[in-house]
């Protein structure tokens, strides 16, 4: 069996979590392969080793003294080096990272380098290979992962190898230059190795136990998802429930290869299991909720609307010619609404709508201010009828007024816009009247 084991920042942040990690490891033989992120916070007010590298990018392009900022960076890896006993010289890898810190010095060999410092210790803790990710993980000239190459060089590596730790977050280009990925991008790397060595499992060790089905900071202890299929973690990760980079989804999403989302500070409490497919009957309705605040609707009004071919395309191009991202398009006979996020739009509305109005030879268009988009997410709601109509019906008996609705074909998802001070209310309401 084959697990890839995936340790977040907070698994990695200090000699404390790193004798976690090693427990982790030990008592599943199955857990060969191991990626780790750069070292996180230690706590609340501690800083992100990445953060500071950035920030270290920062102070040199503007001429500010950086000498602060890459101290906390030594003096967290050579206190953890120092108690976990560890002979790794890693002194000389922070001394060659100190020569090169100039305003010629890439951002991505910069950045790289938590994860890189971080995995060397943690290579000779857990007395498993190093392996370095630029030697592994290649990207075409696009910026796209050449799965190709990527799956030959870890093969060459595997003939010789049964393990390794490998660092996260970042790759090379065919030219040996070091790039890195999106922010959480170690998600990315433990999916790829997933794929590539048909893992029967990945888990990402975080600091939660798993998916919860509410933000806890609205509900007070919500239950946690057992199971989730990509299919609904990719709906609830889009209105903002995410404990996970998305696009570590799609390596291991063709093979159903389970993810588990596990605790590395609580590894007996379980997780949630991420499935392509999940056929087994739950008791639960509803898989999650999640929402976001602060959305815009422009609703656009027209008599026969109903009779005019391309009315919404004017409107759309419109958005597209602003480069506005479009999250809702609900309609009615003589009228559709565009919803759209507020930031996005605030500095534009008005010249958009104006705009909208000569293209579409609009009646009438009203914009709409302080909306909040709530997800209610459930494979099993298209197995019970009347889901909908309970779900309205409840948010009615407690006052709250929808202003908008949105259900997909699969009645997977049902979206309610509502008031921004009705959101902790309704998903506190929808909450209470589905879960068990």
């Amino acid at each position: 069996m084959i697990k890839i084991t995936k340790f977040g920042g907070s698994s990695v942040a200090n000699a404390t979590q790193f004798a976690k990690v090693k427990q982790i490891i030990e008592s599943d033989s199955a857990r060969r392969f191991v990626v780790v992120s750069a070292s996180g916070r230690e706590h609340k007010n501690d800083n992100k080793v990445t953060d500071l590298l950035y920030l270290i990018e920062a102070h040199i392009k503007y001429s500010v003294d950086y000498h602060p900022l890459f101290q906390l960076i030594e003096n967290r890896f050579l206190t953890m080096k120092r108690e976990l006993n560890l002979t790794y010289p890693i002194e000389n890898d922070l001394e060659e990272l100190k020569q090169r810190l100039n305003k010629t010095i890439s951002t991505d060999y910069l950045v790289s380098r938590g994860e890189y410092l971080t995995a060397k210790l943690m290579a000779e803790y857990l007395g498993f290979p190093f392996l370095d990710a630029k030697d592994i993980i290649i990207f075409r000239y696009n910026g796209k992962i050449d799965f190709d190459a990527t799956r030959l060089r870890l093969k060459e590596y595997m003939q010789k190898h049964d393990r390794f730790v490998m660092p996260g977050f970042y790759g090379a280009l065919p030219d040996g230059t070091i790039k890195i990925m999106s922010r959480g991008g170690s998600d990315i790397t433990g999916s790829i190795l997933a794929d590539i060595l048909d893992a029967d499992m990945y888990e990402n060790w975080t600091d939660v136990s798993g998916i919860l089905m509410a933000d806890p900071r609205i509900v007070s202890k919500p239950k946690r998802i057992d199971t989730i299929t990509y299919s609904e973690l990719r709906e609830l990760s889009y209105m903002g429930a995410s404990v996970l980079h998305e696009e570590a989804i799609f390596p291991v999403k063709e093979k159903n290869i389970p993810i588990n989302i596990l605790n590395t500070n609580h590894p007996e409490e379980g997780g949630t299991i991420i499935l392509e497919k999940d056929d087994k009957p739950s008791a639960q309705l509803i898989t999650g909720i999640a929402g976001k605040k602060n959305f815009t609707v422009i609703a656009i009004y027209k008599n026969h609307m109903s009779d005019e071919i391309g009315i919404i395309r004017k409107a759309l191009e419109v958005c597209e010619s602003y480069r506005i991202s479009i999250e809702h398009i609900p309609s009615g006979i003589d009228s559709f609404s565009i919803v759209v996020n507020y930031e996005d739009v605030k500095d534009v509305i008005y010249d958009m709508v104006g705009e909208m109005k000569k293209a579409c030879h609009a009646d009438d268009i009203k914009i709409i201010d302080n909306i909040a988009l709530i997800a209610t997410v459930g494979r099993q709601m298209m197995y019970k009828p009347g889901i909908s109509g309970k779900l309205f019906a409840v948010l009615g008996q407690n006052n709250i007024n929808i202003r908008m609705i949105a259900q997909g074909t699969d009645e997977m998802n049902i979206i309610v816009g509502v008031e921004n001070e009705d959101y902790e209310k309704t998903v506190k309401t929808i909450y209470e009247s589905f879960v068990i």
